[in-house]
């Protein structure tokens, strides 16, 4: 008897998912996804610079034996075992991976829809970069003081750009503050303005108003400022958690059926989301796939276990910050600056691709260390709500 494995969303999470779950010959494997090449997200920013394609075809990172099917769905019926796409076609599933990934905030922010340009997207940065090349001296004001923001503000200011960056409370809150003075200074020797200690109150088409009173004058507003996840589960009925991520347990599976995995930044495990980034979605990926063969072989999946090293943020194409961190993705004060950072971010970014296409070869093949740092996060976890009666469209979680 086959097992057929629908997999939604086609981002680091979900292909890593549809690789592994290829290990077993009687199982067939949907990917959904709303575009038919994959799209490297941690390299947008470069996109926007004209300094890498992050678009490749799925064969490069996905295993043959995956059926790749291209659209977006618009609901899961979860007793019937079917999403519905906004086409009004309909997919069955015996097992379903929810790996619908995260969209651009505007925070509630007055006018970010009408004239700011979010970068959370492939369609999203391709926009802005006809916006930039259609002016080349036009001044840009990026809003946003983590990776994404300090990523596309460095990268403008080394082609010569005038650029402003409106951190908000503070450059890189990840960041411990040696770090902070690292990465404040890199940015400043590319020549961009950082304004920190003062938040967004209004966007138009000429100019960035602050809420300390202030404003910056600017025709291309670039909007990094936050992302929340996907709200497919919310719509279709499932629990999710105050932001609208599923809220499963410790194996990944939904609190409400057996026959749903979640998987990426979609996913809210006992009501404590991973931190948004490839350095979580590729092991969740992982995690998922094997608790639903867990499932098919009618075993007990393990519960997750999760490792972080830490952030590591690029400068330019020359200099990077890497804020490292204890395996409970709490920063410590030893970071890594300038060429050696780089080259980090680099092989980061490289590994992730090559990390899939290993797996899409030899699927099980791709190793992530375990640790029992899952268990002391979620021992510190008591104030995160769990299960509630609907997200907070203005969240910034990213």
């Amino acid at each position: 008897m086959r097992t057929h494995v629908l997999v939604l969303g086609g981002g680091y999470a979900g292909v890593m998912a549809a690789n592994r779950l290829t290990r077993r010959d009687d199982v067939d494997v949907t990917l959904l996804n709303a575009r038919p090449r994959f799209v490297e997200r941690i390299r947008l920013h470069q996109l926007v610079a004209d300094t890498y394609d992050p678009e490749r075809d799925f064969s490069a990172v996905l295993a043959d034996r995956v059926r790749v099917v291209v659209g977006e769905a618009a609901a899961i019926h979860a007793a019937a075992r079917r999403v519905t796409l906004a086409g009004g076609e309909e997919l069955a599933y015996d097992y379903l991976v929810y790996a619908v990934g995260s969209h651009a905030s505007d925070g509630g922010v007055p006018g970010v829809t009408e004239h700011a340009y979010p970068v959370a997207t492939l369609e999203r940065a391709k926009r802005l970069r006809a916006a930039l090349d259609a002016d080349g001296e036009t001044p840009v004001v990026v809003v946003g003081g983590g990776p994404t923001g300090v990523e596309i503000a460095s990268e403008l200011a080394e082609q010569g750009r005038d650029v402003t960056l409106v951190a908000g409370s503070a450059l890189a809150p990840y960041f411990r503050e040696p770090g902070r003075r690292s990465l404040r200074r890199q940015l400043v020797g590319l020549g961009v303005t950082v304004v920190e200690g003062a938040h967004v109150a209004r966007v138009g088409a000429d100019r960035v108003d602050l809420d300390d009173g202030t404003h910056v004058a600017a025709r291309v507003t670039v909007w990094a400022a936050g992302f929340e996840p996907a709200d497919l589960a919310w719509d279709s009925g499932l629990t999710t958690d105050h932001a609208g991520r599923l809220l499963a347990d410790e194996t990944l599976t939904s609190v409400d059926s057996d026959r749903i995995v979640g998987a990426g930044d979609a996913v809210a495990p006992s009501g404590v989301p991973e931190r948004m980034s490839c350095q979580a979605a590729i092991p969740l990926g992982m995690q998922a796939a094997e608790t639903v063969l867990a499932r098919i072989a009618g075993a007990a999946p393990r519960p997750l276990e999760t490792l972080f090293f830490g952030q590591c943020v690029s400068v330019g194409r020359h200099g990077a910050v890497a804020q490292l961190a204890r395996s409970t993705d709490v920063a410590v004060p030893a970071f890594v600056g300038g060429g050696a950072a780089a080259s980090a971010k680099e092989w980061v970014c490289r590994s992730t691709v090559s990390a899939l296409a290993k797996e899409a070869r030899k699927p099980g093949s791709v190793w992530a260390p375990p640790s029992r740092a899952r268990r002391r996060v979620l021992a510190a976890a008591a104030s995160h709500p769990g299960a509630t009666a609907a997200p907070d469209p203005g969240s910034l979680v990213g």
